[in-house]
């Protein structure tokens, strides 16, 4: 049950129509594990620098902000959609935004809450959805969407809720899992039952979206989306990079209001 302000009653999984609850459900059950770099969470701590730096370099070019400095974010509100234990949510904080990070799952909230108070930074975790702060009237000059379109039950309404919370000349940053079967065999196969580097269960190959699937959404809801960008994994140095070429894995879109 969600209460007049949106926000989910402690203990459940945040309601509304693109909520997934058994996907809330099995991302609580590890929570306590999002800032061990060696969990179950380790595939994000590896690409969570390579998110970072394509989160920045797109909203440094599209307002367009003075590069090289300590907070270059300042001034902008950013709202971190599935912020999970706040592994993006803090980074955005330590660039200088105002950052308001939400997930559907209260037990995601409550570590990310302590983990950013014990490193002292100011961040304002909610347990809510997309849905309910659209309806709430809430704006923001970025969104952030990483690796969460692959788990919601409804990609268009979703998104719809996004575009509402965006405001006119901001700009949203999306990434997620191409639907190919290259993605299937790293990303499910190799990542979850190999490496093990993700609990089995942790992805839906049926539920990942070709670049131009999430393209045709982004413009489903009036915006505009720009050519993707490929997260490119190298196992020798366990590192990722951007590539313009490579999006058969991993990959990241911006999408922006038609003006």
């Amino acid at each position: 049950m969600t209460d007049q302000t949106g926000q989910a009653n402690e203990g459940q999984a945040a309601k509304g129509e693109t909520v997934d609850a058994d996907e809330v459900a099995f991302f609580a059950r590890i929570a306590d594990t999002w800032w061990d770099p060696k969990g179950p969470f380790k595939p994000l701590h590896l690409l969570n620098p390579t998110r970072l730096l394509y989160i920045r370099q797109q909203v440094e070019q599209h307002f367009k902000l003075e590069p090289n400095l300590k907070e270059p974010f300042t001034g902008l509100r950013l709202l971190d959609i599935g912020c999970g234990g706040g592994l993006i949510s803090e980074p955005m904080a330590r660039l200088g935004a105002d950052v308001v990070a939400v997930d559907a799952s209260d037990k995601n909230i409550k570590t990310a809450s302590l983990h950013a108070a014990q490193s002292n930074l100011d961040i304002d975790f909610r347990h809510t959805t997309a849905e309910a702060m659209a309806e709430a009237g809430e704006k923001f000059d970025i969104i952030v969407n990483m690796e969460v379109v692959e788990h919601v039950a409804d990609v268009a309404l979703y998104l719809q809720a996004c575009r509402t919370l965006l405001k006119p000349g901001g700009i949203m940053l999306l990434s997620t899992i191409n639907r190919t079967p290259k993605a299937y065999l790293f990303a499910i196969i190799g990542a979850e039952h190999v490496l093990r580097w993700l609990p089995v269960g942790a992805h839906d190959w049926n539920k990942f979206l070709k670049p131009e699937e999430l393209a045709n959404h982004v413009k489903a809801c009036g915006m505009e989306a720009n050519a993707p960008t490929g997260y490119v994994f190298a196992p020798l140095s366990q590192k990722w990079g951007l590539s313009d070429r490579d999006v058969a894995v991993n990959y990241a879109m911006a999408a922006t209001i038609s003006q």
